[in-house]
């Protein structure tokens, strides 16, 4: 069933968590307000001398230094408004409006769904949007459809993305979020799931309501707090449980965060499976990409979880990855596991398996209570094309990693040729070449000095020595009177 039409031929699937930065180049007068690169003019900070050159110099620095705030805030730097402002060109168009088209034509022939309501920034991505739904003979019960576009990650043929998710259905397992319904097209993917009142554990962690947008849910918390050990070492099992089953399975996930982990009671339910088949970037891609030990996605499904660690244990994502030293945790079994997934060792290093971190002693004892067999049949077909798909998306992480490590390099290089200690040192070597060539040119310049007076004294028939030869002695010196 085609629900959207197929993308335009060279279509460009942008990498949405690609960090963009803003520098302000230049400032100008227009109207009696100074604009610096800005579409809309700045009011004046202050009536008298708001155009004078120093006042202008450090308004644009306190503008440049917001920018920065802004773009480098995980959070923020991935919301929308903030893609449309810095980058119209590839962020122009109305991702709602386009939604909406897109599930306005798959009711046409679905005629038992009705919408009750758009969920409005509910989650973070700019290209996936979320519908309250309700089936109509049974008006009480509240579900759940997303909808989302094709990422830079697709490497999977038309034919096996759409098979594989409407194979999703069929998944069943205790700490997977059951999926009601999936179909997808060459476009897009449309799935939907029952509304789950608490939430997920990002919402238990920041005392959030699941409906609000994800900016006011989770960028500025009133309070701070993690959970209890219990609770950490029970989800942090389930969850490790579930990404065990999905390795096993040769099944990409690669997008774990705590939005992405429903809470059903005690029992925490992964969500999206369908983001590493739409070829979606992870949330997590502007730090696991920094590090070039973290190349397979596998890694990166274990790298992600110590984020999630982190967040479940201090009620709040790290200041910076990797992570120096951790604070007092409620166990140091805890800060075990998170020193072995966010430190700076394991980020150079690499990433334990998660097998290994099952092993260790914050998870080895929790008994798991759930007796539910796990049920994922995929064909042998789709389990190749899905290896093949994983070993492409592994591959672009790999060269995006080397860029990345070649870019560093050249600004190191070009911070330490810039800096006063390197400007300094050239200097005095350039002293001192300058000195070496000037001794260097007096005494070639003696030589030939030297060399030019022994040939005149000798006249045409002596013979020529070197500038290094001693001339002989003559035999007055030799027999001078004492």
């Amino acid at each position: 069933m085609a629900f959207m039409e197929k993308p335009a031929a060279g279509k460009v699937l942008l990498d949405d968590t690609v960090p963009l930065t803003a520098a302000i180049e230049a400032s100008q007068s227009l109207q009696s307000h100074t604009i610096a690169g800005l579409s809309l003019p700045l009011p004046p900070k202050k009536l008298i001398g708001n155009m004078d050159r120093e006042f202008i110099a450090e308004r644009q620095k306190g503008l440049q230094n917001y920018l920065n705030v802004i773009t480098t805030n995980h959070i923020l730097s991935n919301c929308e408004l903030v893609k449309k402002f810095l980058d119209p060109n590839n962020y122009s168009a109305n991702y709602t409006e386009i939604a909406l088209q897109h599930v306005s034509m798959f009711f046409r022939s679905e005629p038992k769904w009705e919408v009750v309501e758009p969920l409005k920034d509910i989650g973070w991505r700019i290209r996936k949007k979320y519908f309250l739904m309700k089936i109509k003979n049974q008006p009480k019960e509240r579900l759940v459809l997303s909808w989302a576009d094709l990422g830079p990650d697709k490497y999977l043929s038309d034919k096996d993305f759409q098979c594989l998710i409407k194979l999703l259905p069929s998944c069943s397992h205790p700490y997977i979020y059951r999926v009601t319904f999936a179909t997808a097209n060459e476009s897009s993917a449309l799935l939907i799931r029952m509304f789950n009142e608490k939430g997920t554990l990002k919402d238990l962690i920041y005392k959030a309501k699941p409906k609000d947008p994800f900016l006011k849910k989770y960028c500025n918390p009133k309070k701070i707090q993690g959970l209890e050990l219990q609770q950490i070492k029970t989800y942090g099992r389930q969850i490790l449980e579930v990404l065990k089953f999905l390795h096993d399975k040769g099944f990409p996930y690669g997008h774990l965060h705590a939005s992405n982990v429903m809470l059903d009671g005690d029992t925490c339910r992964l969500l999206d499976l369908e983001n590493s088949l739409l070829g979606l970037p992870s949330f997590y891609r502007s730090y696991f990409s920094q590090f070039r030990k973290i190349n397979t996605l596998e890694s990166v499904d274990v790298h992600c979880f110590g984020h999630l660690l982190y967040e479940m244990t201090y009620g709040r994502p790290p200041d910076s990855v990797p992570v120096d030293s951790f604070p007092p945790a409620p166990s140091m079994a805890v800060v075990a596991v998170l020193e072995s997934t966010l430190s700076c060792e394991a980020c150079k290093n690499g990433m334990p398996t998660v097998s290994r971190l099952l092993q260790m002693p914050l998870f080895s004892d929790v008994l798991l209570t759930n007796s539910e067999k796990p049920q994922f049949k995929i064909p042998t077909k789709l389990k190749e094309a899905l290896k093949i798909a994983k070993e492409c998306i592994e591959k672009r992480l790999i060269e995006e990693q080397k860029q990345i490590h070649q870019h560093r390099r050249l600004r190191r290089a070009q911070s330490h040729h810039g800096s006063e200690e390197e400007r300094k040192r050239r200097k005095i070597l350039a002293r001192k070449k300058s000195k070496r060539s000037a001794v260097e040119n007096s005494e070639e310049h003696s030589a030939k000095y030297s060399n030019s007076n022994n040939s005149a004294g000798s006249g045409a028939s002596s013979p020529l020595t070197s500038p290094s030869s001693p001339t002989p002695p003559s035999t007055a010196v030799e027999h001078a009177p004492f």
